[in-house]
């Protein structure tokens, strides 16, 4: 009894710091990942680290409970002759193979896709706005700070400049009003191109839970481009993308299937996907040149 009950209670400790763990890794703010680091990250380290080896000393046990499985996934991309780890991208995992799914990979591909700045241009967003959203990588202007320079100077974006200006009377010239610059840019300009990206997954998430039977899970990748999805139950999964993400002059899209076993965990080997091929990456993504701007 002394002995399963150890047991238990180390089983417990070690799923508790997994799931702390990977929260942590998962903060998408730094302000939050900072407080993570400091109050958790080294001793949830060390516990991830050594409890999976007391775990698997005694007989009889599950290294997670009711015997699911964690699968960690490290996305790189190659641009140019520049590596690094993919930020701020959302990935699916959806319950079947890659021919149970076939139907709903079919749709996706066939939706025409309307590229970031072919969808501000046709709204006649200044050059220097889409510049600004493509060095950070952004979907809407809520993804990075608007600094100083981008209201005067060299650098300036006139967009910024107009909202900035309207705010001048509630706010004055104040770090208040540079915050609270987008509120004052059209809905479109703010956040339509990532609206109607939400819209298009929303149906085809929609789409997989009918064929799956499940609902579908998602994940965001952290700065470095991990991410995790937790509490598997074992079974043949699809991870995906679903619509294509823009990869510098490219479209990459990622299907691919993913086996998850019993007692799989976070401290294994991450499942690498990357747009290149490479003799660790498990996902390689299918990549097309981003579409020309219709006229």
């Amino acid at each position: 009894m002394l002995k399963r009950s150890l047991n238990n209670s180390l089983r417990v400790l070690c799923d508790s710091a997994v799931c702390k763990y990977v929260r942590i890794l998962n903060c998408r703010d730094a302000e939050n990942e900072e407080e993570a680091q400091r109050g958790f990250y080294r001793p949830f380290t060390f516990l991830l680290l050594l409890i999976p080896f007391l775990i698997l000393a005694q007989p009889g046990t599950s290294q997670t409970p009711n015997g699911t499985g964690v699968l960690r996934i490290r996305v790189r991309v190659k641009i140019g002759e520049s590596t690094k780890g993919f930020a701020r991208k959302r990935f699916y995992l959806i319950k079947g193979t890659l021919e149970q799914n076939k139907a709903l990979i079919d749709v996706a591909d066939q939706r025409p896709y309307v590229s970031r700045d072919c969808f501000y241009s046709k709204l006649g967003a200044s050059q220097q706005l889409m510049d600004w959203l493509k060095v950070g990588d952004c979907e809407s202007v809520y993804c990075r700070e608007i600094d100083e320079e981008f209201l005067k100077g060299p650098k300036a974006v006139p967009e910024f400049v107009t909202a900035y200006a309207a705010g001048e009377k509630e706010f004055g010239q104040s770090n208040i009003n540079r915050k609270w610059v987008t509120n004052n840019l059209p809905p479109q300009l703010r956040d339509g191109f990532y609206g109607e990206r939400r819209s298009a997954l929303d149906a085809l998430l929609k789409q997989a839970e009918v064929t799956s039977g499940a609902r579908p899970l998602s994940t965001m990748t952290d700065r470095n481009g991990t991410a995790y999805f937790t509490d598997l139950e074992p079974g043949t999964y699809l991870l995906t993308s679903l619509l294509p993400i823009e990869v510098g002059e490219s479209l990459d899209t990622w299907n691919c299937e993913v086996p998850i076993k019993p007692g799989d965990i976070a401290t294994e080997k991450p499942f690498q996907v990357s747009n290149k091929k490479d003799r660790l990456v498990r996902c390689v993504a299918v990549e097309k040149p981003v579409p020309v701007c219709q006229k």
